[in-house]
């Protein structure tokens, strides 16, 4: 398989022979000027399934004057994520980050700067910050559980937005933007996540109310973090965060960061371990709350795990198989980012067929999760897929690509797969959950693919002992 991908890569890369250049097959349907863009606004998912089903792993298609590719399958997944960036190209595509991550910062600089900076987001995702991480992700839930009582309701993606800001703010910023969450942080924070849609996807600079929102609250955030670090500057603290870690950290000619540059930094660590992280954890509340059968195994794994502790670890959490496995289930069928994007820059070979420059190119993990060649019964939720004898997910590296891959994939997936299994491992101890409504649609009018809202669940504390009362 390896010298199978070395070999389409190769051809990516080289000159493409005229008698060998075939056009990539075209979607049937569509309208005049507008393409296949109103069955798109409609179910993006269905439209692109379709796709795969007319035409395999590759077909292009036309949202309004844009032209899109979809690669679909492991081997596509893995051509797409090996192209060289001169190729396929992802800044020139999510540019929609430069208001919230800030001028010069990730895809807004050149590669060797974005180089550095991603280097200094290392330190945050060594194993002695996870073990630390571990510890608060734990507090924060039991906080959480706590307020909640005995009994009640509430909306989970908004209870559970709430709580994974506190935890990666926390953990991936600093204990004083954890105090201030209540004092403005957290809702121009939730402004400022709002600002991804797909509308600015497109148009990232429209003045639309939400990209107004969305610039003042990066202001505001950029203000809160600035006396901050003025703060700690004048009491020459250093506490072992990560923001210290930006604050000491130097470019390799020696300069130091600007406030502005740690301040997006810290954003897009804070992206990284926070928003996709709400949504999944929701879409693992409603799965899991059809499964009271797996919700018991989760708390006997549990009760085997920390039952003399009573507290939580990190090599805990490393060793349950059966709350990840559901963690995974999901970012199969409910991943947060239905689509990654890039752009063809020089034309792209894929087997016999050409990719012209120009086009945007892209892998779909709400489709490609769902093929029925590597999954069985794809539509069900089912978690054991993932353990001996089954392990789906083991037929190809590019099997599931919830968190993207390549040189791109998501640096936050542990800290992602870590928190989720945190927050539901307490959950589940502490509470029954109950929801009599019909199961969610998926919300595709954001970039980031939720349940349609609100999502209201009721709980009750379980009368049993639990592990961590």
């Amino acid at each position: 398989m390896a010298n199978r991908s070395d070999n389409m890569t190769e051809l990516a890369s080289a000159e493409i022979p005229k008698q060998a250049a075939k056009t990539t097959p075209k979607l049937s349907g569509g309208w005049p000027l507008l393409g296949q863009l109103p069955e798109f606004q409609k179910d993006p998912v269905a439209m692109l399934s379709r796709g795969w089903r007319e035409h395999g792993d590759l077909y292009r298609f036309r949202l309004g004057p844009r032209d899109f590719a979809l690669f679909t399958g492991p081997e596509a997944h893995d051509f797409y994520f090996r192209a060289p960036e001169e190729q396929l190209n992802a800044k020139a595509v999510y540019q929609f980050t430069v208001p919230i991550f800030g001028r010069g910062i990730a895809y807004d600089t050149t590669p060797e700067i974005m180089s550095e900076q991603l280097g200094f987001l290392f330190p945050a995702l060594r194993e002695a910050s996870m073990r630390r991480y571990a510890l608060i992700m734990f507090e924060e839930t039991r906080q959480f559980a706590d307020a909640l009582g005995d009994n009640g309701e509430i909306d989970l993606p908004l209870a559970l937005n709430e709580l994974t800001v506190k935890i990666a703010s926390r953990s991936l910023i600093g204990s004083e933007v954890r105090d201030q969450i209540d004092t403005g942080f957290a809702d121009a924070y939730n402004d400022l996540q709002r600002g991804i849609n797909i509308l600015g996807f497109f148009f990232p600079n429209l003045p639309t109310s939400a990209h107004r929102s969305r610039d003042r609250a990066r202001r505001k955030v950029a203000y809160l973090l600035s006396g901050i670090m003025k703060a700690r500057r004048s009491r020459e603290s250093n506490p072992d965060d990560f923001m210290q870690t930006l604050m000491n950290a130097r470019y390799k000619d020696g300069r130091a960061l600007t406030d502005d540059e740690i301040t997006g930094l810290l954003l897009t660590a804070l992206f990284a371990g926070q928003h996709t992280s709400a949504v999944l954890a929701t879409w693992i509340g409603l799965e899991l709350l059809q499964e009271p059968d797996y919700m018991e195994r989760i708390r006997d794994e549990t009760r085997e795990v920390y039952g003399e502790a009573g507290t939580m670890s990190l090599d805990g959490l490393q060793r349950q198989p059966v709350m990840e496995n559901a963690v995974r289930e999901c970012e199969r069928l409910h991943p947060p980012l239905i689509l990654l994007v890039r752009k063809v820059l020089q034309p792209l070979q894929y087997r016999d067929h050409v990719v012209p420059a120009g086009t945007m190119a892209m892998v779909s993990p709400a489709v490609s999760h769902r093929l029925p060649h590597i999954f069985a019964d794809p539509e069900r939720f089912f978690p054991d897929r993932f353990a001996p004898p089954a392990c789906e997910d083991k037929q190809h590296h590019y099997t599931l690509i919830g968190f993207g891959g390549g040189k791109h994939a998501c640096m936050g997936k542990n800290f992602a797969i870590m928190q989720l299994k945190a927050i539901w491992t307490v959950l589940i101890d502490r509470f029954d959950f109950f929801r009599e409504a019909e199961f969610p649609k998926p919300n595709y009018g954001t970039w980031v693919t939720g349940p349609k809202e609100p999502c209201l669940v009721r709980y009750r504390r379980r009368s049993q002992p639990s592990v961590f009362g």
